[in-house]
């Protein structure tokens, strides 16, 4: 009854926790979509790259927002037959989407920002500098919001991600706007941008990196395999832990498989309770909440040496 009562209460924490996130996600992607089409005017209005270039990064800002908000979405789905596990990998999808959006947008400021530093246009730099420091303010505020619901979730630090390097472009063109008027250098707005596409791409590449490593079942960044196998070791009835394997179904649920082979014989009722108790510390300690365990009473063999009838 104890360890129900452990999981029903961190279920209902993870979903509550959930909920948060994706209101965030909607705020944060209502703040975006208005502020996208009064940068995406001005930029045109001023005749700034730098403007432009943001906005364009602004529009990846809101389709992966949408994206993001989508994925959360799917988290809620319950399992079925065909999907099992229900659809929470949808978020670490949803992450990769993020970068592979954020290359594009990346590789595009790059090139209008090569073809305008040859023959920099005329920039109105005090309207740039006024709109870049209205963007800054949106972005790190909706970043802000993200980051105190992001609970080690992939999906909302994909779009923390697109934030960030968007506020990071804000202060680049404010940068150019400073620079246009107080030197007249209409050649700093195209650079700048070249330099926001170099951070954007950085963090794109990091984002994709992260959701790939869950996609290929890598061991999640905050576990490590042999101190989990110690963990599952110090029980008194515990002689050997093999074929330990632990992966993420979605970025911040961890899951755990394993045999462990106990010292002495015992009932099926006190095995029961003893795998219990091997879950329970296994969730107290690290978190992992889905752990699946094979209790044997010695070594299992391998396949090649058990009396295996030909089929």
């Amino acid at each position: 009854m104890a360890r129900q009562h452990v999981e029903g209460t961190t279920v209902a924490g993870a979903a509550t926790t959930r909920e948060r996130q994706r209101r965030a996600l909607a705020g944060a992607l209502a703040a975006n979509a208005i502020f996208l089409v009064v940068e995406l005017v001005a930029g045109v209005a001023f005749r700034s790259l730098a403007l432009v270039a943001d906005a364009a990064h602004m529009l990846a800002d809101v389709a992966g927002l949408g994206v993001a908000l989508v994925a959360q979405q799917l988290l809620y789905r319950p399992p079925t037959t065909r999907h099992s596990f229900g659809l929470q990998r949808a978020e670490v999808l949803g992450a990769q989407a993020n970068g592979l959006i954020l290359v594009g947008a990346s590789v595009w400021i790059v090139y209008e920002a090569v073809r305008r530093l040859g023959a920099p246009p005329e920039v109105r730099g005090g309207g740039l500098l006024l709109v870049a420091t209205l963007g800054l303010a949106v972005n790190l505020g909706a970043a802000a919001i993200l980051h105190s619901v992001k609970e080690g979730s992939l999906n909302i630090r994909g779009a923390m991600t697109h934030l960030l390097a968007d506020a990071a472009g804000s202060v680049a063109a404010m940068l150019a706007g400073i620079a246009v008027v107080v030197w007249g250098a209409d050649w700093v707005d195209p650079a700048v941008s070249i330099a926001v596409a170099g951070l954007v791409l950085w963090a794109a590449l990091r984002l994709l990196r992260d959701t790939t490593h869950v996609l290929l079942e890598g061991t999640p960044a905050h576990l490590d395999v042999e101190e989990l196998e110690a963990a599952l070791l110090a029980h008194p009835q515990v002689e050997a832990v093999h074929h330990l394997h632990v992966w993420s179904l979605a970025s911040d649920v961890p899951s755990l498989s394993g045999h462990v082979v106990l010292r002495h014989d015992l009932s099926l009722h006190d095995a029961q309770l003893l795998g219990d108790q091997l879950r329970a510390r296994l969730a107290e300690r690290f978190g992992i909440q889905h752990a699946t365990l094979e209790l044997e009473c010695h070594a299992c063999e391998p396949l090649s040496e058990l009396d295996v009838p030909p089929v």
